[in-house]
């Protein structure tokens, strides 16, 4: 066995009253990929930062080639061949891609060698197995391109390990797989890779070992044949999710939205479908699909210029917002932080803010009272884990944030739902959460459009499933009956048509 790259021995930290991490040790070998899971708070975080010298141990200490070393910063991690590759890329827009790659090299002259740097640039490139115009500005990338770009840069500094989290959050199931074919590249390499993700099914896939945190301990590390996907979740939430996705069936009620047509110009076009009381109504489809567009064009952000909408049987125009919650509409946001939260702002004035005018009293004043009872409710019903609902929305885990979210919209007290990407970047134990309370909605009622790329959430919790392509419909499922296969067909174009006894309605 070789001798370790980085070691993290006895690692404590404290923030106040909190023990982030409590004596915890791991270490990365040459060739590696090493999985680090746990759920939101489990310290995953803070233990990065460690490494990468943004925070400072208490205790313990990090040991690169078995020699203890202090790391301040991130030219320090640099120097000794660390490097990050964050959820949201770090890419500079304006810069060209060969300019991205080697903005952190020191200049060793007044003159660019432009010619070597792009030569230099494909070469590094090329050692992926990547192709890119290294002369092309670097905003008109995807994700998963600008990803590989921050990998090209790490590999440029000599990294000789590499910090991955949530790399895969954003992206369709083909750029995860092209995510993998160049982890295993650089694990041939003999990279040592940290990869962090919720996706338990990524782990098995790439990772060699997975290594377990929880409360901020480190509960079990294992090679990944020993260890099973039960075991991570027991590990990881101390109890048995026999239920991970809490879909219960509802009766099937009146209809409650019928969409004919909708289409917006250079987006989607020729969508249809019914949806009814107590239904969940799955969105699929790879990146690029438009399902977050018709969601939008739902709930009046940015209208349909085409096309027929029914609720309750009664045609409407839907043109903002104000409309769509006046016919009882509401939609959460996948980008919860810029969209769905004021991230400074306490518990209970995100949950109001929708509603606020109810909680005015004569004189125009907030009765705060009245708005602490409503958000001491949603925290008892959903679960909401903080110290009180005056805490900052930013002080809280991703997964309580986005049912702080849902409870924003949930006390708007809607008849239909737009769920968009409601699980993204939440762990496993938040994630079956957020299941049970879509699964109790639907048995209240209200009808519910998911939007996801977790396949696997979709089948396990719709009653039907629209998949799109490129804006798009391509077909509609029965939940119960369709498979991965059929639905992955269908958006990536290799199918078109419904399945077979199933239509619109």
């Amino acid at each position: 066995m070789p001798n370790p790259i980085l070691e993290v021995r006895s690692i404590s930290k404290r923030f106040g009253s909190t023990q982030a991490l409590e004596d915890v040790s791991l270490s990365l070998e040459p060739g590696e990929v090493h999985t680090l899971v746990g759920e939101n708070g489990a310290g995953k975080s803070t233990l990065i930062k460690i490494i990468m010298g943004i925070h400072k141990q208490d205790q313990g200490d990090l040991l690169i080639d078995g020699e203890a070393v202090d790391i301040h910063n991130s030219i320090d991690a640099q120097r000794y061949g660390i490097a990050a590759i964050q959820q949201e890329p770090m890419i500079f827009p304006d810069l060209t891609v060969a300019e991205n790659i080697f903005i952190s090299h020191r200049s060793r002259g007044a003159v660019v060698n432009w010619r070597k740097m792009y030569r230099d640039a494909e070469d590094v490139l090329g050692s992926l197995g990547i192709a890119l115009d290294v002369r092309a500005p670097a905003r008109g990338l995807t994700l998963a391109a600008q990803q590989s770009v921050e990998i090209a840069k790490a590999i440029s500094l000599k990294v000789r390990v590499l910090i991955m989290d949530e790399p895969t959050a954003s992206l369709s199931a083909f750029e995860v797989e092209r995510l993998f074919q160049i982890t295993r590249t650089l694990r041939e390499q003999g990279v040592a890779i940290l990869f962090i993700s919720h996706r338990l099914e990524e782990v098995f896939e790439i990772a060699d070992r997975v290594s377990v945190l929880r409360d901020g301990h480190l509960i079990a590390s294992r090679p990944t044949e020993e260890i099973s996907t039960e075991d991570v979740i027991l590990y990881m939430v101390g109890r048995d999710l026999d239920e991970f996705f809490a879909k219960v069936d509802a009766d099937k009620g009146e209809r409650l939205l019928s969409v004919k047509g909708l289409s917006r110009e250079n987006n989607f076009s020729d969508i249809n479908f019914d949806l009814h009381a107590g239904e969940v109504l799955g969105f699929a489809g790879l990146v690029g699909a438009r399902r977050t567009d018709v969601g939008l064009a739902l709930f009046g952000i940015e209208p349909s210029s085409q096309g027929e909408i029914e609720v309750g049987g009664r045609a409407v125009q839907i043109r903002s917002p104000r409309d769509a919650l006046g016919l009882n509409i509401a939609y959460v946001t996948e980008d919860r932080h810029q969209f769905g939260l004021t991230m400074s702002m306490p518990i209970t004035a995100n949950i109001t803010l929708p509603t606020l005018a109810s909680y005015l009293n004569s004189m125009g004043l907030v009765q705060r009272k009245k708005e602490r009872w409503t958000a001491e409710e949603y925290r008892e019903r959903l679960n909401i884990r903080s110290s009180s609902v005056a805490a900052r929305v930013g002080e809280l885990s991703r997964g309580n944030q986005q049912k702080v979210v849902l409870s924003k919209w949930l006390n708007a007290r809607p008849k239909i739902l737009i769920l968009d990407e409601p699980t993204r970047g939440i762990d496993v134990g938040a994630k079956a959460e957020v299941h049970r309370i879509v699964s109790d909605l639907a048995r209240a009622g209200i009808g519910i459009i998911l939007i996801s790329s977790d396949l696997p959430e979709l089948l396990a919790m719709s009653d039907r499933i629209l998949v799109m392509r490129e804006g798009r419909q391509m077909a509609i499922f029965d939940g119960k009956t369709t498979t991965q296969e059929a639905v992955i067909s269908a958006a990536t174009g290799q199918s078109n048509g419904y399945q077979v006894g199933e239509n619109i309605n």
